[in-house]
């Protein structure tokens, strides 16, 4: 019995002691969240108490301001380069219009626009059936004229005959000879061919048309003495002249090249005033006729200028401004911003190059608010 009341006596000793812990773990939480609710209210009462005093006390104010985690960027005296950036399309000196050079009516038109020919490729054929009837025609008066002065001549040489009758039979032979050569020339310039290498822009005909001397063929685009055509804005009139050095790049094929410009309209054109300008472009394998560039034009350049980052820069009813860093401070600098450039912005008064600028959190800050730089 005694081992039983042992048992006994210590489990009711268990239960009591884990009576008591529970009604002490709940005292403690019903404690801890009255500290908790009391903190809440202290809190408030001091973040009143501190605006209270700020609005009375700009010194308290300044000294109590939350730092803010910025980064910086840093102002440059560097050289500043501005560019106008024009699209601009690859042009070719021999664009020109192919014409027929005789009568007659279209029966073969194997050319095709777009199609790419070499110099002498047969692109069109017209109707010669009367000329090459001629030419046979002539061709048996030639003979017949070539023996009859082969036998006056012999004759003329054993001094047979009479000079006159040598004479009359060498006209009529060199007579038919020209003719011969003057239509065999027409017979060939019925077959319309490509003037050089190029390319088969519009074709203005189609098969069986009736053509004459001068009508409108193709419209033909040589693949050499290439050149860039851009139409620049009036207000740069003055800026850009012959020789200025020209970015050219070339979309399309991923290539840059460094060139110049040739030409300079002299013209506004009054539907969206601009005027022409010409730039060189050397031979190229990959450049095309009409393929598309985009230029790249020096118009301003400074060798000493203080240079920001341009998203930096804010306005306000003053006028422009950007955040310095001075003494764990941040300082409204008001600036007279110049030409801007991509991201690059020159900075004309307000800035001497040396300045430490508010770079990420330039947003949250104002002057003279604390602020406190990450490491980078």
């Amino acid at each position: 019995m005694k081992p039983i009341k042992r048992f006994l006596t210590v489990f009711a000793l268990a239960g009591l002691t884990f009576a008591c812990s529970k009604d002490e773990l709940a005292t403690k939480k019903a404690e801890l969240e009255s500290l908790k609710a009391d903190l809440a209210s202290i809190n408030t009462e001091i973040k009143t108490l501190e605006e209270e005093i700020s609005k009375l006390d700009p010194e308290f104010a300044a000294a109590n301001k939350k730092s803010i985690l910025i980064t910086t960027a840093q102002a440059q005296k560097t050289e500043f380069v501005h560019f106008v950036e024009v699209t601009g399309s690859v042009l070719s000196k021999k664009n020109v219009s192919v014409s027929a050079e005789t009568a007659g009516r279209v029966i073969e038109v194997p050319a095709i626009e777009g199609m790419r020919v070499t110099k002498g490729q047969v692109l069109a054929r017209i109707d010669a059936e009367s000329i090459q009837r001629s030419i046979d025609e002539l061709e048996t008066n030639l003979n017949l004229a070539k023996t009859i002065f082969e036998k006056q001549e012999r004759l003329w040489n054993q001094k047979i005959g009479t000079e006159v009758q040598y004479l009359e039979a060498k006209s009529r032979k060199e007579g038919l000879e020209k003719s011969l050569a003057g239509l065999k020339t027409q017979l060939d310039k019925s077959i319309i061919r490509a003037p050089f290498n190029g390319t088969i822009e519009t074709v203005q005909v189609r098969l069986g048309e009736l053509v004459q001397p001068g009508t409108p063929v193709f419209q033909f685009v040589g693949e050499s003495d290439l050149f860039i055509e851009a139409d620049i804005s009036e207000s740069f009139i003055g800026v850009l002249a012959k020789g200025d050095s020209v970015e050219v790049s070339f979309p399309s094929i991923n290539k840059t090249i460094q060139t110049k410009v040739s030409a300079v309209g002299s013209i506004i054109n009054p539907n969206n005033r601009t005027f022409k300008v010409e730039v060189f472009l050397p031979a190229i394998s990959e450049v095309k006729p009409n393929m598309i560039t985009v230029l790249k034009i020096q118009d301003y350049k400074n060798p000493a200028s203080v240079v920001v980052p341009g998203h930096l820069i804010l306005s306000d009813t003053r006028g422009d401004y950007v955040f310095t860093v001075e003494n764990g401070s941040a300082k409204k600098k008001y600036v007279k911003r110049g030409m801007a450039y991509k991201d690059q912005t020159e900075i004309l008064e307000g800035l001497t190059g040396s300045e430490q600028l508010v770079d990420k959190g330039f947003r949250e800050v104002g002057d003279d608010f604390s602020v406190t730089i990450a490491e980078q």
